[in-house]
């Protein structure tokens, strides 16, 4: 069996190819009268959300029986390795539940509870974003060789793109003063957010990725990605976690000014 490097390139490769799949099967409910549930924190489901990850689920199974699996639809299933799999089937539901086609399936794959390679594949656009520890991060777009990717050489906020999902989580969290400031500061401010904000940043298309809320499926991918792009993930504590609830992608240059408007405090 292979191991190290070798390894964990066949995973990625696989992981990929599962992603993918499972990306193409939530294109068959796009854009058509899909009925949307709510769950307790009013956030929508769908069918199309249940029957990607079961199919991840499947051929996770499949070829990694010993692994383990955590999915935002069917929690977690224990494996017998150190390897976990977490999987979201469909970041931006609410992208997708609009029609709007900035949504993307996210895989990655954790070792001893540390991400070691991560993937976004954004299928109405037809590209796949991915990386593992030690081997760069590559974009592959329709049908053209996958090529590698940086993030930005923006220096300064001032001539720079900052991009989150929506408003709410930055009142929900107090820190709406924080992201005021931020916008200020910042050339370009849009809300191309959820996974398709962290793929900006990783391909040097933006500056900054703002998330005040998210979970480990939402987060566990973009380490790697923005790592191996040449950028830098962490929480808002400045602590390099996907767990801890928050998130800051940035290309690096622009992350501590970004860092100390998030932890000045705004009481008067």
């Amino acid at each position: 069996m292979a191991t190290g490097r070798a390894e964990l390139e066949s995973r990625l490769r696989q992981g990929v190819e599962i992603a993918r799949e499972a990306g193409d099967l939530t294109m068959r409910f796009v854009r058509s009268d899909l009925e949307v549930d709510r769950k307790a924190d009013n956030s929508p489901v769908t069918r199309a959300d249940r029957e990607a990850e079961q199919l991840v689920r499947r051929r996770i199974e499949e070829r990694f029986p010993s692994d383990g699996c955590l999915g935002e639809e069917f929690g977690a299933t224990d494996g017998t390795n150190s390897y976990r799999w977490v999987v979201d089937p469909i970041d931006g539901t609410k992208s997708f539940i609009s029609g709007v086609p900035l949504f993307g399936t996210l895989l990655a794959l954790l070792r001893d509870d540390q991400p070691v390679l991560g993937i976004v594949y954004l299928p109405m656009l037809g590209e796949c974003l991915y990386a593992a520890n030690g081997s760069g991060a590559w974009l592959a777009s329709g049908t053209a060789a996958p090529r590698q990717v940086r993030v930005a050489s923006t220096t300064s906020l001032a001539d720079g793109v900052l991009l989150l999902s929506e408003l709410s989580g930055f009142d929900l969290t107090g820190a709406r003063a924080a992201f005021e400031e931020l916008h200020r500061r910042t050339w370009i401010t849009r809300t191309w957010g959820d996974c398709y904000g962290y793929y900006l940043v990783a391909t040097g298309r933006a500056t900054v990725m703002l998330d005040p809320e998210l979970k480990l499926w939402d987060a566990a991918p973009m380490l790697p990605i923005l790592r191996e792009a040449g950028g830098r993930y962490t929480d808002w504590q400045g602590r390099e976690s996907v767990t801890s609830g928050s998130a800051i992608a940035t290309n690096g240059l622009v992350h501590d000014e970004v860092l100390a408007v998030l932890q000045h405090d705004y009481r008067q």
